[in-house]
């Protein structure tokens, strides 16, 4: 992986496939744990100043997950956006995605232990990081990053 530029913020992405509560890099539900618990995306640190920001996104569980960076829109909190029939959020208004293994920008998903990244200019604001994949926000695969002054 290259050296990446600006705040970096590190998200895993991670889902309760067989076998997963015994691996050593899988947390117990707590901070970052979202909805029922199955799937989960976090990031760190949750806050970063404005600009320059990379995310370094890491697979943690044995389903392909991807990360888009979506305003969050004022009163509006991560998790409430509406799905649609094929179980994912419109992604209108995307800033970028971490979605390609080993690589920046969009692809078909990171792959179990894969590392994806993209470097995005940051304005302050709220913003939500989802997994866009079928059903994944549903299930729990988001969560705000707020970018400051």
């Amino acid at each position: 992986m290259p050296a990446l530029r600006g705040h970096v913020v590190d998200v895993t992405v991670g889902d309760m496939g067989p076998g997963m509560m015994g691996r050593p890099n899988w947390r117990t539900p707590g901070p970052g744990w979202q909805g029922m618990g199955m799937m989960r995306l976090s990031a760190t640190p949750g806050t970063v100043p404005a600009g320059v920001v990379s995310l370094r996104v890491t697979n943690v569980g044995v389903l392909p997950h991807e990360v888009v960076v979506l305003p969050l829109p004022a009163g509006q909190a991560a998790g409430e956006r509406l799905t649609g029939s094929d179980g994912k959020v419109t992604e209108t208004g995307s800033l970028g995605e971490a979605s390609r293994s080993c690589g920046p920008g969009t692809g078909n998903g990171i792959t179990p232990g894969a590392t994806a990244w993209t470097t995005l200019t940051l304005q302050s604001g709220r913003y939500e990081l989802v997994c866009n994949l079928p059903g994944h926000y549903l299930a729990g695969m988001y969560t705000e990053l707020d970018v400051t002054r």
